[in-house]
């Protein structure tokens, strides 16, 4: 008799292609909404916003913001879409975790 409705579930954007396919932060490869909010409280509201920033030091602002430690994954989705956005081709965020220890290791500490 009575018909059960499916939960209603947000479609996912799809992501972009290239840094010029990119008109909002959701479309940014690696990023969801969570740390697309993320990017809104650091004040990007546009991907553009993010060419020639420096991922670290976005890793540490968010520290700030949040007045929580961050996972170091986060350090590397920054990576990952800041690299993006300067013209490089999408890649998950994991693929920036060795660099990210090279780089940064001792001071994710």
């Amino acid at each position: 008799m009575g018909r059960t409705l499916s939960p209603i579930r947000p479609i996912k954007a799809p992501k972009a292609a290239s840094a010029a396919d990119c008109h909002t932060l959701e479309q940014l490869p690696n990023v969801g909404p969570a740390m697309a909010g993320d990017l809104r409280l650091l004040g990007f509201q546009h991907p553009a916003d993010l060419r020639g920033q420096d991922a670290f030091t976005l890793y540490r602002q968010l520290e700030r913001a949040t007045g929580q430690r961050q996972d170091p994954c986060v350090l590397d989705t920054f990576m990952a879409i800041v690299d993006f956005m300067n013209g490089a081709t999408p890649k998950p965020w994991w693929a920036y975790t060795a660099e990210r220890k090279q780089l940064h290791g001792q001071a994710l500490g």
